[in-house]
């Protein structure tokens, strides 16, 4: 892939490591350690930064949580109803993470794309 098509960001706040990448049409937002009320700004401002975008796809990886509080639960849930045509979806987390969207009926309701 041309370095022109891809636009890395990097931080970490708290315990929550989140990276923003632009690859071609889609904005790619990976998340490692815990996503909780510490974190939840940090991902919130990668979110609206995707949605402000002209990416047609917003896609958020949960592979690297090892823990997701109702914080980071309602903040996916409000970034997938501000979400027009199917635009926003999520790569499943661990068994652990998983466990907390089974638990609270959004694995229905949450576009996950695996």
């Amino acid at each position: 892939m041309d370095e022109g098509d891809r636009a890395t960001q990097t931080s970490k706040l708290g315990s929550l490591g989140v990276r923003s990448e632009r690859a071609d049409e889609a904005h790619i937002i990976e998340l490692v350690g815990e996503l909780d009320l510490d974190g939840a700004p940090r991902l919130d401002e990668a979110l609206r930064e995707a949605e402000a975008s002209d990416a047609t796809s917003i896609v958020v990886d949960l592979g690297g949580l090892d823990f997701i509080d109702s914080t980071g639960l309602r903040l996916l849930v409000m970034a997938a109803e501000r979400s027009a045509h199917g635009r926003f979806s999520l790569l499943r987390g661990p068994k652990q993470v998983h466990r907390v969207f089974e638990m609270t009926d959004l694995v229905d309701r949450l576009p996950f794309a695996d």
